[in-house]
């Protein structure tokens, strides 16, 4: 039953990224111009939900040393990732938009995977609020992920229902990687701060090297910062509702 319970929130999430579409919906290419707002968001919300959420529990559940080495893995398998999805492959696809369509579906399919470890590992421990803390804060941020697959998809042509299950689809790992980081930690209880640190290392990773280049690129930062003070600011409100 917990099992079912965790896929059922995994996939709720992963849902939460077809909203981000809507907007699109009705703004088309007007609803770029709300980017770097929707994106801020994303930084200061997957800051706070990594560091409070994630971070905090890992110093508080295991040692220096494994909490580093996790954190030092989820850096190196975002790094990893971003590397194996990089411009040149998809040169050969014709038409900006369609390129573009490709480059970003690709980069947020693959991201996803280390916010379906942190749904896992979280719903994993018996830390009261914690489970539902990071699943709320991996939807919401799941949301401006949806505006940004959207943008290109509309100026190349495709149709709303192809823009929202795209941006579904783009979520698509976090049920199956919360599944198996939830069966991994059940099996191997030492290894839930190692598995908290490996999931805040990646979603710190991604949130700068993807996330605060876009954000807070001129001569729209001041949007991107306005959008991180306040998705910072609900974070801290959440951690401080659920207690992680």
């Amino acid at each position: 039953m917990e099992l079912v319970v965790l896929v059922l929130a995994a996939t709720g999430t992963a849902l939460a990224t077809g909203l981000g579409a809507i907007p699109v919906f009705f703004l088309g290419a007007r609803a770029e111009k709300l980017r770097p707002l929707l994106l801020g968001g994303t930084v200061g919300m997957m800051t706070v939900a990594s560091v409070a959420g994630l971070l905090r529990p890992a110093l508080q559940e295991g040692g220096i040393v494994e909490v580093a080495a996790g954190l030092a893995a989820g850096v190196v398998f975002l790094v990893a990732s971003r590397r194996l999805i990089d411009r040149p492959r998809f040169e050969g696809l014709r038409g900006r938009g369609l390129r573009l369509s490709f480059l970003v579906f690709a980069v947020l399919f693959v991201h996803s995977l280390p916010e379906g470890f942190a749904i896992g590992t979280a719903y994993a421990s018996d830390r009261a609020g914690l489970s539902l803390f990071v699943i709320v804060a991996i939807a919401l941020h799941n949301v401006p992920e949806g505006t940004s697959i959207a943008v290109p998809m509309s100026a190349a042509g495709f149709g709303r229902a192809q823009q929202f299950w795209a941006a579904v689809a783009t979520s698509a790992p976090q049920p199956p990687g919360a599944v198996a980081a939830y069966l991994v930690v059940e099996r191997f209880e030492a290894l839930l701060p190692a598995s908290f640190a490996f999931a805040a290392g990646a979603m710190l990773a991604l949130v700068v090297l993807e996330l605060v280049p876009v954000a807070f690129a001129r001569p729209r930062w001041a949007r991107g910062t306005v959008g991180a003070l306040a998705g910072g600011a609900l974070m801290l409100g959440l951690a401080v509702l659920f207690q992680p």
